[in-house]
């Protein structure tokens, strides 16, 4: 390749990358650092949809949370019924039937909440979900999410009746279950945020390496394109003076003939 070439060459180039703002713009112009960027790039698209992932996790937690939060208020509904019908000295068999009633639409209230808690048509109380992996890590790593049973007879209330004899402690325990599934939640829903958190940052310093390494460095671009643009002038002028000096010789032989 001629240094005329050569000349054209950069000059081509030094428009291209200041066209794209982008040093690289193909292998040939920096293949070790291409393949680096195209790594980096693909790392940082990774934790990109680990963030989005994490977040509509965090959506599901939230709503199941919801469901949870409806069920411990009928559940402290049904605790009240039940030690107003312990007092036995002022409410007999037939007060006993009406606070029964309530009580049974509330345990109909927890099995709707149970059965019609979804997200994304799964159910999440009804145990049918059990453990579901999030994938938040750019390599498709991540945590798993564990979705309570929040059914009547997985709280052991099913068969839960104040006009007999009855246990006070059966609501008390099923109230300590959803109470320890909601806590969990909590904890799974702030760790997606230091998740999240993590891959926002994580995938800003990733990006900001990639650019180091792709983008142009435009003060300098535009000093090359100006010393290129010099160099091709004094190239086309020499070109021009080579050429004229070879019609003079052309001409003087034809002279001399």
């Amino acid at each position: 390749m001629s240094i005329s070439s050569i000349g054209s060459q950069n000059l081509y180039q030094n428009y291209q990358q200041l066209s794209s703002g982008k040093r690289i713009n193909s292998a040939k112009d920096d293949p070790a650092g291409l393949a680096i960027a195209e790594k980096l790039l693909t790392q940082s698209n990774g934790y990109d949809v680990g963030r989005r992932n994490a977040a509509t996790s965090q959506d599901m937690v939230n709503v199941a949370d919801g469901g949870l939060s409806s069920i411990t208020d009928s559940l402290q509904r049904i605790r009240e019924l039940g030690v107003q019908a312990s007092n036995t000295a002022i409410y007999g068999d037939s007060e006993r039937k009406m606070m029964q009633q309530e009580i049974d639409q509330l345990k109909e209230s927890i099995s709707d909440a149970a059965k019609n808690t979804s997200f994304n048509t799964k159910s999440l109380l009804d145990g049918s979900m059990g453990s579901s992996h999030v994938a938040s890590g750019p390599d498709g790593s991540g945590m798993d999410i564990n979705m309570p049973d929040a059914t009547l007879d997985a709280l052991g209330i099913a068969d839960f009746d104040v006009t007999g004899d009855f246990d006070l402690s059966v609501i008390d325990s099923a109230l300590e279950k959803v109470s320890s599934a909601r806590s969990e939640m909590g904890a799974t829903s702030n760790r997606l945020d230091y998740t999240m958190n993590f891959n926002s940052y994580a995938s800003y310093n990733t990006t900001a390496s990639r650019s180091r390494i792709e983008d142009l460095d435009f003060p300098k671009a535009i000093s090359d394109m100006k010393k290129n643009s010099v160099l091709e002038e004094y190239r086309l002028m020499m070109q021009k003076k080579q050429e004229e000096q070879n019609n003079m010789v052309v001409n003087m032989l034809r002279f001399n003939s």
